[in-house]
């Protein structure tokens, strides 16, 4: 895999500040909407947390498997697909969900949705050659 846009000592940051802060990021993070994504190493067992940008419809949560733009997935996309039972935190609140990938027109929808309410999601798309992939958080 290629290596994360982010440096992973500054999503440890990011979780850290969410967690202090009652949900909100720092930096370039302090205004998006970010959700602590709980996932389990597909290989090594390993409990690990992703601190990603979501979109909220309703009561449904969606989380952009997008690295960036770079041409693979990010590790966190290959955990839930091994394991999608898992956790996640927003705001103060830590609850279950059950991690789903959108396909086809739906995913196409939301990822639109996305890259609207914020363009360099539309950017990401274009950079890579690969479909990113859209997961839909269930509570549950």
């Amino acid at each position: 895999m290629s290596e994360s846009p982010v440096p992973p000592d500054f999503n440890a940051e990011l979780v850290r500040a969410f967690r202090q802060n009652g949900g909100r990021g720092i930096g370039v993070f302090a205004d998006a909407p970010l959700i602590l994504l709980h996932h389990v190493g597909a290989r090594t067992g390993a409990e690990r947390v992703a601190p990603l940008i979501y979109l909220a419809e309703g009561d449904r949560l969606f989380v952009f498997a997008s690295k960036g733009g770079e041409d693979d997935n990010p590790a966190w996309y290959h955990n839930l697909k091994a394991n999608p039972r898992t956790k996640a935190e927003l705001g103060g609140e830590t609850f279950e969900v059950v991690a789903t990938e959108l396909t086809g027109a739906e995913r196409d929808e939301y990822y639109a949705k996305q890259a609207a309410a914020m363009p360099q999601f539309g950017d990401y798309e274009r950079k890579t050659s690969r479909v990113i992939p859209v997961i839909e958080l269930k509570r549950g």
